[in-house]
């Protein structure tokens, strides 16, 4: 009796519907990961914000420009292409001379937008906000608004940012 050397076709065809198993399970979640990860850009250049404006509105009582938090672009108050998949952040209230009242009518928001090539398809185009009424206590979406302000699906966001 000859010994058998190397694998059967049944052998080799089970070890690459394993393969195919395991890759339709990875690939959805790698993109997911992906886009979470481009998230966190968005999230960290409106926490940068965040701070300078709290700042401001304790200071001040009112909410400094973004080109006097560092952001470019003064002139329409928008911070253009200040990440690698953001491609815009502005901020309503943020003229440096408005006052924001104590009671809590009018909220500070920043939001950023993710730009339409380069990013996560899942991402191409949305929006991602943080708000405040009082420069202290800041939450994901704008206060006040039932969208939220933040239109990036909620499987991608922050456990603190999700609902």
């Amino acid at each position: 009796m000859k010994n058998q050397q190397g694998f059967t076709l049944i052998e080799l065809m089970i070890v690459v519907a394993i393969i195919g198993i395991l890759a339709a399970v990875a690939i959805p979640s790698y993109n997911d990961y992906t886009a979470r990860a481009q998230v966190t850009e968005a999230v960290n250049l409106t926490g940068g914000m965040k701070t300078c404006i709290a700042e401001g509105i304790s200071d001040r009582g009112a909410a400094p420009t973004l080109a006097n938090c560092g952001a470019p672009d003064a002139a329409t108050d928008t911070a253009v292409n200040l990440g690698k998949f953001v491609n815009t952040v502005i901020c309503t209230q943020c003229d440096g001379t408005t006052a924001i009242p104590t009671d809590g009518t009018v909220p500070v928001i920043i939001t950023a937008t993710f730009a339409a090539t380069g990013v996560s398809s899942q991402l191409q185009g949305l929006t991602f906000a943080i708000s405040t009424t009082d420069g202290q206590n800041w939450e994901c979406g704008e206060i006040g608004d039932a969208s939220g302000g933040t239109n990036v699906p909620s499987k991608l966001l922050s456990a603190s940012c999700r609902n």
